[in-house]
């Protein structure tokens, strides 16, 4: 059994999870200020109350699943993103902070709502450049980061930054065409399609930008015989692509939402040929960073019991408030 690649697909699909349920969230506040005072914000908000810091804890086991079953690859890649990090972290403690009080200090309210969104704004676009500053390299000097406090901030960054921040709108938009209704679900329905566009445009240019990266990103891409697996991946993209501008046309309810899931998992999928056998590109396997035997087989068993007990409540919380939202605050 090999160990260090079973840990590395339940990072994978930690951070997938956290994507796609985290992503909305980020996605609407992003979305917030674009929405009138009142109902529509307050729908908009309600759209997520039950679920959004539970989604979080997607993000929790990724890192320290990161951190307890590859090591070395968790203290080379903090360091070369520390700024992106901290931004992110403080951007989801204002967007919490606001979350809260905007319910119980209606007297500021417009402060609260712009921040919010701007907190909502600003994780997304680090955790889109941390992407980004993996993806370009990681400099590294006898299995520690030798790259200077700004090796992260590069055009490549700044984009892989703004197609994160694109993406989470988009899948924001949708899940409020699912759970919302009349002039809010409308203005969804424009935002979807809106989005939507700028989303794929930047997911083509990440995708054209990457394979000059690293002569290995190149060969999985535009060599044989990797080029015969990768290339379903843009085929794919474009039947997604298809699926999510019908269902924005044919105003159905879920069909947007689940394209948008599957356009994220296409660029998982897509970040895993580019990578694999590497964490840190070029420089550590998933076997050179991995932690030693024992230590992998002592936390499998912990996230054997923990991780279906994540997974039961998260789906008992949405099946308990499915259905459209109103605009009274929870409480």
């Amino acid at each position: 059994m090999d160990l260090s690649l079973i840990w590395a697909l339940i990072i994978a699909f930690a951070v997938f999870a956290y994507v796609v349920m985290d992503g909305f969230d980020l996605g609407i506040g992003i979305l917030f200020m674009s929405f009138e005072v009142g109902d529509d914000r307050d729908q908009a908000m309600n759209a997520i109350a039950p679920v959004w810091d539970g989604n979080e804890t997607w993000l929790v086991l990724g890192g320290g699943g990161l951190f307890a079953a590859f090591p070395l690859a968790y203290a080379i890649v903090m360091p070369a993103t520390y700024p992106l990090i901290i931004a992110m972290l403080l951007g989801l403690v204002f967007r919490g902070v606001a979350f809260e009080f905007r319910w119980r200090d209606p007297g500021h309210r417009a402060f609260w709502d712009f921040a919010f969104s701007a907190g909502s704004l600003v994780a997304a676009f680090t955790q889109g450049m941390i992407l980004g500053a993996l993806l370009q390299g990681i400099e590294v000097v006898d299995r520690g980061y030798a790259g200077s406090w700004f090796d992260w901030l590069t055009p490549y960054t700044l984009l892989c930054g703004l197609g994160v921040v694109a993406g989470y709108v988009l899948l924001g938009a949708t899940w409020l065409i699912g759970k919302t209704e009349h002039g809010t679900q409308d203005r969804a329905y424009r935002a979807a399609k809106r989005w939507a566009v700028i989303t794929l445009a930047l997911m083509a240019a990440v995708s054209l930008y990457t394979p000059f990266l690293e002569a290995q990103y190149y060969s999985r891409w535009f060599e044989m015989p990797y080029m015969l697996f990768a290339s379903q991946v843009p085929l794919l993209v474009v039947i997604i692509s298809f699926f999510l501008f019908r269902g924005l046309m044919k105003r159905h309810s879920w069909t947007p939402f689940l394209a948008s899931l599957a356009l994220f998992l296409l660029g998982m999928i897509g970040l895993g040929v580019s990578m694999y056998p590497f964490i840190v590109p070029d420089q550590v396997t998933i076997w050179d960073a991995a932690a030693p035997e024992r230590s992998q087989v002592f936390m499998l068993i912990g996230v054997a019991i923990i991780m279906p007990v994540i997974i039961a409540y998260t789906a008992w919380a949405y099946w308990v408030f499915r259905g459209k939202v109103g605009t009274e605050g929870y409480h």
